[in-house]
This record gives C-alpha cells, structure tokens and sequence, in this order.
C-alpha cells in the first residue's frame, strides 16, 4: 500500500469499528490453538492483529511478515513479535514452521501471486494446522477504496472454496460478514465517493457513529455463532486446514 495507507492503518487500527470487528473474527477462529502455538500473520501491516492476538495468547510464538520495511519494524514493536519484511510470494520461513497462518485482506492486493501465496501459506503450515483468510468481497463492489490500498481483485464465497481446495487445504468455509451494514458500504462505495479520486474507508470516526457500526458488527457476529449464514457481505472470512495431523 502507499506509505498514507499504512500511517492511517496505523493511527485507527486499534480503536476502528472495522478493524475491531475483523480481529474479533481472526480470533474467534483461532481460539482453538494451543496456548503456544506457532501463529504467522502473513502481511501483518503495521502489527494490529498482532497486538490483540498478544494480548489474547500471552505464551504463543507470535511472527509476521510485511512487503513494507518501515511497517514491519512498527508491528514488531507494537506486538512484541519477530516479524520480517519480504513477500507472501515466497515467505522466508522454513516447512511445517506454523500451528496457524493469518492473512487478512493481503490475497486480494495487486503485487500479490495468489497461486504462489496460497502455495506458501500451505507449505509453512503443520500438517493438520489452520489458514484464516479475510478477503474483500463482491466484485460490484469495487470502488475508490479499492483503488487507495492496491487491491486487485474481489471475491465470491464460493470462489474461495474453489480457491482453497484447488491449492490443497481441506475443510474450508469461508462465509460472509459485515452484511448488516452493507446497504451502507454500498451507499458509500458506490454513491458517495464514487469519484476514483476519492480517499480510502481507513479513517478516524465520531465516536458515537465508531459505537454504532461496533456494535451492528456485534450483533451480526451473534447471528453467525447461533449459525444463521448471510448471502451476502462486505468481506469473506474464511478457515481451512492443511491435510494431515501433526505427529
């Protein structure tokens, strides 16, 4: 991303309705590991994820990577972890180093081999361990934002399964979250700032509209643990298992 993009994903990740909302989804799909497990955040940005997945797992061997120097240093210093910098296209870490591997909105960018990244992510992982993918969602969605943070490509639920199964990961379910708030994003996207020009969705908000968007993403996280599945969403979520068992 441009060097903007990653000091405004630095300034709100820890407090913004977004990114709160999908760490809580990493999260939650990682809550089976074992207290010191092995976790990789494969294009970890500035270190958010990391920070709150230290918080949460205080023992794990927590690593990162990130195709920017300059945020590979703040996320390492922010989450007191060892992260690199380098490319999801060839992770320089050996095999079966890792009990999970986390991508959130990093598949999508324009720079990245999405064969080659997904290639990588099973091969670092243990057999039996876990992949977390976020990924942006619907191609009619496509907007200036997208333009903002370099990402190249959009995705259907379906597609994903497709995607995971054809680079070897077993059990995958992606499913679709942020579909309360979508009429939303589409008003935003589409009408709003439809101008390419226009500045990305990574932004401080008033505290009160912060509050309200948390919360509907609350709600909706709710749902989804009852098993309601949504048709439709702002991004796709997805888990899925490198075959085997570790011995």
């Amino acid at each position: 991303m441009d060097p903007h993009e990653y000091a405004l994903m630095d300034a709100v990740e820890d407090r913004m309705w977004w990114y709160r909302s999908l760490h809580r989804h990493a999260l939650e799909a990682l809550a089976p590991l074992p207290a010191e497990a092995a976790v990789l955040d494969a294009g970890c940005g500035t270190g958010g994820f990391l920070a709150r997945l230290r918080a949460r797992m205080p023992r794990a061997r927590l690593y990162g990577l990130d195709y920017e120097p300059q945020a590979a240093r703040r996320a390492a210093d922010k989450a007191r972890a060892a992260v690199a910098a380098g490319t999801v296209n060839a992770l320089p870490f050996p095999d079966a180093a890792f009990d999970a591997v986390v991508s959130l909105d990093v598949l999508c960018h324009q720079a990245v081999e999405e064969g080659a990244a997904l290639a990588e992510f099973r091969r670092v992982l243990k057999p039996g361990g876990v992949l977390v993918l976020n990924l942006p969602a619907h191609e009619w969605l496509r907007s200036a934002h997208d333009v903002r943070v370099h990402t190249a490509r959009r995705y259907e639920r379906a597609e994903v399964a497709r995607k995971l199964a054809a680079a070897g990961f077993e059990d995958a379910r992606p499913r679709h979250w942020n579909s309360l708030l979508l009429p939303l994003m589409f008003v935003q996207r589409k009408l709003l700032k439809r101008d390419q020009g226009a500045a990305s969705d990574v932004q401080p908000f008033p505290p009160w509209l912060d509050a309200g968007l948390f919360a509907a993403c609350r709600a909706e996280a709710a749902l989804m643990r009852a098993g309601l599945s949504f048709p439709l969403g702002g991004s796709v979520l997805a888990t899925a298992r490198r075959p085997g068992t570790t011995p």
